[in-house]
């Protein structure tokens, strides 16, 4: 297990009302401190985890050594009927042979007439008989609502729903039904980087599959959170055992008893996951401090074919058994991890302000706002008139020694320029959403001010380095702490903020991008978009879709052919190694020990 991230101080996380309990464990056990409302200033947190949506303030206002733990509009797939709408037009773009991976589906009730013309359709081709239908409700989550019919009489809903046809031939174990919840972290959708977790939980249902019983949810359902209160829950099922759920691990076991050729399932699975995450990647914006961990739940047929059931949105990370414990607490320290958080994200402004920053690397070409300095609420506070100009004064002193030694001439000179005007030329402003006040001046009435604040924005803020050594640097305190000295003790520069930015009115700038080879494994996490410098470059600028979908064609294609040849040739053969040397190493996602995906492009 990784350890936390060492530095002049721990990091610090900030948990929304109802995030799981696992996340603080985890996170406590790294090291890591929880956030203080009352005695720790708005900024000060190096993560932000909830299990709904933030609100787009978040994004906007998200600082260098900040992160959350959702990309914003990605309701394009997490919403079942949204997902079936961006599938369905996917499938008319690039053709059903690729985007065949998800059962026919219908959003009601307006796709109720074509709905009908299916199912009397299908009735009439099997004398008779209509098939299986499951109804699930779009925006329900746990198996709530979810049923299985086979007469129309029996569909009954009072709100939005998607009816698909129900997959009657699945894989089963010993019996019983099972399907497989595969962990993706979206590090980026600009540009777009995919990884899949190595391990992953198999939930079975707890009752034999019995299609005589559709009204039975302990056979159809996978659902832990209805198996759990299943009446065998406990009992040893053959083969499967007590409870409800195996690590992926185990069925990789399952698989090889079984003298199944994974590979070409397990890449199957990947450009699931690809293909999916393609539909929404051009139309989510561009948040490189966020991450997302989505939940893919994978079904396997009888003929070992996988489909998409549902992508959901922040999955469950509770504790139900040991193989809960197993997979998740791995499953969220390498999560941290992909984070990169570095040692001055632990002394968040402080170790901000000693970096070399001309602009926010995090935002592209948007550049900083004019430079506000921010002060504890207590040294805003409304003075009598008469003391009002020394205590504005008094504040510029104390702060100057702190600013860039080239540029203290031309401060004073605008401290001096502003102690001849009006109050009004210079307030104080309290910022939205903070517990500090910025003293900024008017441009037009201070154009002396309005230089040596640009000579600041601008010039080498690499001298403050020199300004604050190591031994400095541990010394300052934040504003809330500085706020709490005693009234005769050694006056401290409170700390200061990086201002607050704006959400970029213009397209993130393609000469900003960082546009190396992101990490090909961090912890169990491989990284599977883009694998190949063709995919590499296509996720690049403005993500090419049309290229991407090509390239996954192509890799599965190559891939089916070879495993072809290679069960001629015998399956004790070892891979065959790529003979293109421009692949670099890229990983493939699914076996026990993932090997180069060179290794799987088997040749005629």
């Amino acid at each position: 297990m990784a350890a936390g991230v060492c530095g002049p101080a721990p990091l610090v996380f900030r948990l929304h009302e109802g995030a799981p309990e696992l996340v603080r464990e985890v996170l406590l056990e790294r090291g890591w401190e929880e956030y203080d409302e009352q005695g720790q200033e708005e900024g000060d947190w190096n993560l932000y985890w909830r299990t709904s949506a933030f609100h787009n303030s978040d994004y906007e206002n998200i600082l260098p050594w900040q992160r959350l733990n959702h990309h914003p509009k990605t309701v394009g797939i997490t919403r079942k009927d949204c997902l079936a709408r961006n599938l369905k037009r996917m499938r008319g773009t690039f053709g059903s042979g690729l985007y065949n991976f998800s059962p026919t589906t219908f959003i009601l009730p307006n796709d109720y007439t074509r709905f009908l013309a299916e199912y009397t359709k299908h009735r009439l081709k099997n004398g008779g008989r209509s098939g299986y239908w499951i109804c699930k409700p779009v925006d329900l989550s746990r198996g709530r609502g979810i049923f299985i019919f086979e007469d129309i009489r029996d569909l009954v809903y009072d709100s939005s729903v998607i009816v698909q046809r129900y997959i009657s031939n699945p894989l089963l174990i010993s019996g019983y039904k099972f399907d497989l919840r595969i962990y993706v972290c979206v590090k980026s959708f600009q540009p777009l980087t995919i990884y899949m977790h190595q391990e992953g939980l198999v939930r079975f249902a707890t009752e034999k599959y019995n299609l005589t019983s559709l009204d039975n949810i302990y056979s159809h359902l996978t659902n832990t959170s209805i198996n759990k209160f299943s009446p065998f829950y406990t009992t040893d099922k053959e083969r499967v055992g007590q409870g409800c759920k195996w690590t992926m691990s185990k069925f990789r076991c399952f698989l090889h008893s079984q003298g199944i050729n994974e590979l070409f399932l397990w890449q199957k699975i990947n450009n699931i996951v690809t293909l999916t995450l393609l539909t929404i990647a051009p139309s989510v914006p561009s948040s490189p401090n966020s991450v997302e961990l989505f939940g893919f739940d994978i079904l396997i047929d009888a003929k070992y074919k996988p489909w998409l059931l549902e992508v959901n949105y922040s999955p469950a990370l509770t504790i139900d058994c040991q193989v809960d414990v197993t997979v998740k607490k791995v499953l969220l320290n390498d999560l941290v991890d992909l984070m990169n958080y570095k040692s001055m994200d632990s002394v968040r402004q402080r170790g901000y302000l000693k970096q070399k920053y001309k602009r926010p690397c995090y935002l592209g070409s948007q550049s900083l706002q004019s430079p506000v300095l921010l002060l504890p609420k207590s040294m805003c506070e409304h003075h009598p008139a008469n003391k009002k100009s020394h205590s504005i004064h008094s504040t510029f002193s104390d702060s100057m020694r702190y600013f860039p030694s080239v540029e203290m001439n031309r401060i004073r000179s605008a401290r001096n320029s502003i102690s001849n005007t009006k109050g009004s030329a210079l307030n104080p402003i309290l910022i939205p959403h903070s517990k500090t006040a910025a003293v900024t001046g008017n441009r037009k009435t201070h154009p002396v001010l309005s230089q040596m604040t640009e000579a600041i924005q601008w010039s080498e803020v690499t001298d403050i380095e020199s300004e604050f050594d190591d031994r400095n640097l541990s010394t300052l305190v934040s504003p809330w702490q500085a706020s709490r000295q005693p009234a005769g003790g050694c006056c401290k520069l409170p700390a200061i903020h990086i201002q607050k930015y704006k959400t970029p009115k213009f397209p993130w700038d393609p000469k900003s991008q960082d546009k190396s080879t992101p990490p090909l494994r961090v912890g169990d996490f491989i990284l599977t978009f883009p694998f190949n410098e063709v995919t590499l470059k296509a996720s690049w600028d403005k993500l090419n879709v049309k290229t991407a979908v090509h390239e996954v064609h192509k890799l599965i294609s190559q891939l089916a052919s070879g495993c072809s040849h290679k069960q001629k040739r015998g399956r004790d053969n070892e891979l065959d190694r790529c003979k293109e040397k421009k692949d670099f190493g890229y990983l493939f996602w699914g076996p026990t020990n993932p090997p180069l995906l060179s290794e799987c492009h088997l040749s005629n």
